[in-house]
């Protein structure tokens, strides 16, 4: 571990350099995830609880580690969500937005290519996206939905481990410098 530099817990230098992903796949990968949710809990009931878009949004943030980018991402994929789903639009937008830009501010201070840190940051934008997506609904829309924070918590597992085996997919996408 190390606190130099302003960054910790990076253990090298290749560890804090920005990910740099070719063009095709910063818009083909977050289309595959939105129609992935779109499409793929219709079929098979059993996977709806992926938030696939909000993972990618978060691995390119972590990976980028440039906050605007993230919230450049998160807005783009979010407000996608919302045009193709029957929320309001805006919702996903700006729950996106925000995991975006704290998941590119958090990647520049952390080892985002450790497994366990993966997994505990996956964990922690999904509970942080439904929290956050709650608070909207009760404010914005005036709806009283359940706060239902052990269903978030174990969701937020399932979420977590399948984002750490969809980041080791997308780490072989990364361009190399």
């Amino acid at each position: 571990m190390s606190y130099s530099g302003g960054r910790m817990l990076l253990s090298s230098q290749r560890e804090g350099q920005v990910s740099r992903f070719n063009v095709w796949v910063t818009i083909l990968v977050p289309l595959l995830a939105l129609l992935f949710q779109i499409y793929v809990p219709l079929f098979f009931r059993f996977l709806n609880f992926l938030e696939m878009p909000l993972l990618v949004v978060v691995y390119l943030g972590l990976m980028r580690r440039n906050p605007v980018s993230g919230l450049l991402v998160g807005a783009a994929v979010g407000l996608a969500q919302d045009s193709w789903s029957k929320n309001p639009l805006g919702m996903f937008g700006i729950t996106k937005t925000l995991v975006g830009y704290f998941a590119a501010s958090i990647g520049m201070k952390l080892d985002v290519d450790n497994v366990l840190m993966r997994f505990i940051l996956a964990f922690f934008f999904y509970v942080f996206h439904q929290a956050f997506y709650w608070v909207m609904e009760r404010a914005l829309l005036s709806q009283q939905s359940p706060f239902d924070l052990t269903g978030w918590l174990g969701l937020g597992v399932l979420n977590a481990l399948v984002g750490a085996a969809l980041f080791h997919f997308l780490d072989k996408l990364r361009v190399t410098a």
